[in-house]
């Protein structure tokens, strides 16, 4: 049994926002003919967020003041994947301080933040930082695992970055590490999500918990709050992009093969790909549906049944552009085909447009590492280190 150890008074409503609007270009057909037409749109980030945050507060188990417990670290970390995967030759390549006995040097904490009611609302946090005696506050990063991994894996990359002192925070996202039983438990999530629709295991449900994450982060006596940055990998580049446009104390941000345009997908037939990392779902929704195969009418219900406005309002179109004027990095494939550089021209010229209005240009950065589909590679590793060092070790 965890002991409870503080329980900090945070007002659950919401993150921290700025106004902010930035000016994207739409084509519209005009009303007296075929003549195809642009048009300027004016977004408010502000008002995208707190639409955002009702949909993540629908589906709520229910809201509770954060609270922290203390953890054990864990023995056997639960992957749910039918073998174990082999150490990940891209985080072992992360740069690291020349520093003898480092691992004597580094301290871990294990915590439990409850974010909400229920057994999911237990978000299991590892914390890895450098033990040091000057008590200055120092940046912080969070780090977001891929589909059916856990916080344990990505222990390289804590460990380095601990070593050039930073703050390292992993965490399990929904129906992953400790918050699973089974191999099974997070493509179960999904299937019961799409028949019930009172969850939303992909993506939006681990939003809340790195929302209360923020609330936690920024009340530690060790962490600089205004130097709290955000990356991951695939699922976890996902979350680190949703988490980032949610909550503007991310302050600097770095997903990798984690954007991609959801509705572009559905319109130009390039959803096969991401639908397979996740075919159970789509296979019960066309079972439901009575339909011979998956086609794009199953890949559209499913998205707006398990996470809803992921393919149109909350899509990359409009949620990267409002990340601005904070660092964003965004590092792809340029063959992935789960996200389809073809797929990002329009969030990208966006955010671009968003990050000049703001004349902060050199804030945004766009890679598409050439002859590379959905994996992550050393190059994007140093790219993201020397990223967040560049504005957060400043």
């Amino acid at each position: 049994m965890s002991q409870l150890t503080h329980v900090l008074h945070v007002r659950p409503s919401a993150p921290k926002i700025f106004s902010y609007k930035y000016r994207s270009t739409a084509t519209s057909k005009s009303i007296t003919g075929n003549r195809v037409s642009k048009m300027e749109v004016v977004v408010n980030a502000e008002n995208l967020r707190a639409q955002f945050l009702d949909v993540l507060r629908s589906r709520r188990s229910g809201e509770v003041l954060l609270s922290v417990e203390t953890a054990k670290s864990v023995a056997e970390p639960l992957i749910q994947e039918a073998s174990r995967p082999r150490l990940s030759e891209a985080m072992a390549s992360c740069p690291k301080a020349n520093v003898e006995n480092l691992k004597d040097l580094l301290q871990e904490e294990n915590l439990y933040l409850i974010t909400e009611t229920g057994e999911q609302g237990r978000l299991p946090l590892l914390i890895v930082s450098k033990k040091e005696e000057n008590g200055q506050k120092r940046p912080a990063i969070v780090f977001l695992h891929s589909t059916n991994k856990c916080k344990e894996w990505l222990r390289p990359l804590l460990e380095a970055y601990a070593s050039r002192g930073y703050i390292t925070v992993a965490i399990d996202s929904r129906y992953h590490g400790e918050r699973a039983s089974s191999i099974t438990t997070y493509r179960d999530a999904l299937i019961s999500s799409w028949e019930k629709g009172d969850t939303m295991p992909f993506i939006f449900d681990t939003i809340w918990d790195l929302i209360k994450l923020a609330d936690y982060l920024t009340e530690r006596k060790d962490i600089d709050p205004a130097k709290i940055g955000i990356t991951g990998e695939s699922l976890g580049g996902m979350h680190a992009w949703f988490a980032a446009f949610a909550d503007t104390r991310y302050a600097v941000v770095a997903p990798i093969i984690g954007v991609q345009g959801f509705r572009w997908a559905i319109e130009n037939d390039k959803w096969k790909a991401r639908v397979d990392s996740l075919k159970p779902v789509f296979e019960e929704a066309r079972s439901k549906l009575k339909k011979n195969a998956i086609d794009k009418e199953v890949v559209e219900k499913v998205w707006d049944r398990i996470a809803p406005g992921l393919a149109s309002q909350f899509d990359s179109p409009y949620t990267v552009p409002a990340i601005a004027p904070r660092p964003l990095l965004i590092v792809n494939g340029a063959e992935d085909p789960r996200c389809p550089v073809s797929g990002l021209e329009v969030p990208i010229s966006r955010a671009r447009k968003a990050y000049e209005d703001a004349h902060v240009s050199d804030n945004f950065q766009f890679i598409a590492e050439p002859g590379i589909g959905h994996q992550m590679t050393p190059l994007m590793v140093k790219e993201v280190s020397e990223w967040f060092d560049k504005f957060l070790m400043q």
